[in-house]
């Protein structure tokens, strides 16, 4: 087979083969981000390399060489590269892509407490970075020590936040039990997740606290309302008294819906396992009802049917049953996102994976911190609410009814609820 060589920087390789296949791609992305930096002096100066000036009022200063070698750790592997110096500008030159003293991409970064979290001990992170990131990776055990204490420093600032330019529509709240960290078997970490007019996800708090403590919640709900979060138009949650209690106590004028999944479970638990598939589907039917109207009678059928056989399953059913239909003032579009607290449950469920073997939490602090890290990397990725742009309605004060603004409702069905109200 025929070879070439491809210069990159100062280095060259032959066409690949399998067994070259990573250091070729390696070293072309080292001499391409080399290149890049060249670029950026070459763009601070309005000239080339041995390029003189050509204007007078063309800019000053002139390169000067290049800094040490320093390692870059990207997730394909890490590479080298020379910073380029420039002398006699007026303010010292830093580069757009690769700022000054940073070593490895916010992706690396973002690996790190995934690893951890996934039960990889401190002394093994220098020989699986290592295996990730080749050889010349500049982290090691200690590196994750340092990077724990920013976190940690970062989510004390990410608490201080100012959130008086949030516009928030809805607010989903749990508390989740992730047995890392939390001395107290009832302990819990207490979650808020906020959706904006514009339908974006945005993790709002991470706190330890009492799932079921009015307290907990309260002091959590507080703390957001001082920094300028405004009331919510809808929250879900779950069952637990403590979220409604320090609800109508902080933000009263938010409505609220209790989470369909937990209401299952609730209901399930006193069923007997034999007759749990008929009831869960009976369940299921009133939760997705077109209307709440619909939802109602199928509940009533619900207790018509299964009264004598599992009177306590009807019993937890219709208990609180006002926030059970709640979203249906809501639109359609976004039923799905209203009926349970997946939002949170969803991305939790990694993070819970992995702390229940992490027995390394020895602090509350510890824990909380790199959980809230991880919950913002997944935060990433969170997708948007079903029609976005019906948020930006929800928040400007529009009103549904069955999912329909009620606008769009005919006069001679408004007519006679006019009527008896009357």
């Amino acid at each position: 087979m025929k070879k070439m060589t491809i210069a990159t920087g100062a280095s060259s390789v032959s066409t690949p083969v399998w067994d070259t296949l990573e250091t070729f791609a390696r070293t072309h992305v080292q001499g391409f981000i080399q290149q890049l930096l060249e670029d950026e002096v070459t763009e601070l100066l309005g000239r080339a390399k041995s390029e003189r000036r050509r204007a007078v009022d063309a800019p000053v200063g002139a390169r000067n060489g290049h800094g040490k070698p320093r390692q870059l750790a990207l997730l394909n592997g890490t590479i080298t590269v020379r910073r380029p110096r420039v002398r006699e500008v007026e303010e010292r030159f830093v580069s757009r892509l690769l700022p000054l003293f940073q070593r490895r991409t916010r992706e690396v970064s973002a690996l790190l407490p995934e690893l951890y979290l996934h039960g990889l001990a401190l002394g093994d992170f220098e020989l699986a970075l290592r295996g990730l990131l080749g050889d010349a990776a500049p982290l090691s055990a200690s590196s994750l020590v340092r990077l724990k204490a920013t976190w940690q420093a970062q989510y004390a600032a990410w608490q201080q936040r100012d959130l008086s330019a949030l516009k928030l529509v809805y607010l989903w709240a749990d508390g989740v039990y992730v047995k890392a960290g939390l001395e107290d078997g009832k302990a819990a970490l207490l979650v808020l997740l906020g959706a904006d007019a514009e339908g974006r996800k945005h993790v709002l708090a991470v706190a330890s606290g009492q799932r079921e403590s009015t307290e907990s919640w309260a002091a959590v709900l507080r703390d957001l309302k001082r920094r300028g979060l405004r009331a919510p138009k809808l929250t879900i949650a779950d069952g637990h008294l403590g979220i409604w209690g320090a609800l109508a106590a902080v933000y009263p004028e938010s409505a609220e819906q209790r989470c369909w999944n937990h209401k299952l479970r609730n209901v399930l638990d006193v069923v007997p396992t034999k007759h749990q598939a008929e009831v869960k589907a009976a369940l299921q039917a009133i939760a997705g009802a077109a209307s709440e109207r619909a939802a109602t009678a199928l509940r009533d059928t619900f207790a018509r049917t299964y009264r004598r056989a599992h009177p306590k399953a009807v019993e937890r059913l219709e208990h609180d049953w006002e926030r059970m239909v709640a979203y249906y003032a809501f639109p359609q579009e976004h039923w799905t996102h209203l009926r349970t607290t997946n939002p949170i449950e969803s991305p939790f469920a990694a993070v819970r994976l992995r702390t229940t073997a992490a027995k390394r939490f020895k602090v509350v602090e510890n824990a909380t911190a790199l959980i809230w890290k991880t919950l913002l990397v997944v935060e990433q990725h969170f997708r948007k609410l079903n029609a976005p742009h019906l948020c930006t309605r929800v928040y400007e004060g529009a009103s549904f009814r069955d999912g329909i603004p009620t606008t769009t409702i005919t006069t001679t069905t408004a007519a006679p609820r006019k009527l008896r109200a009357a």
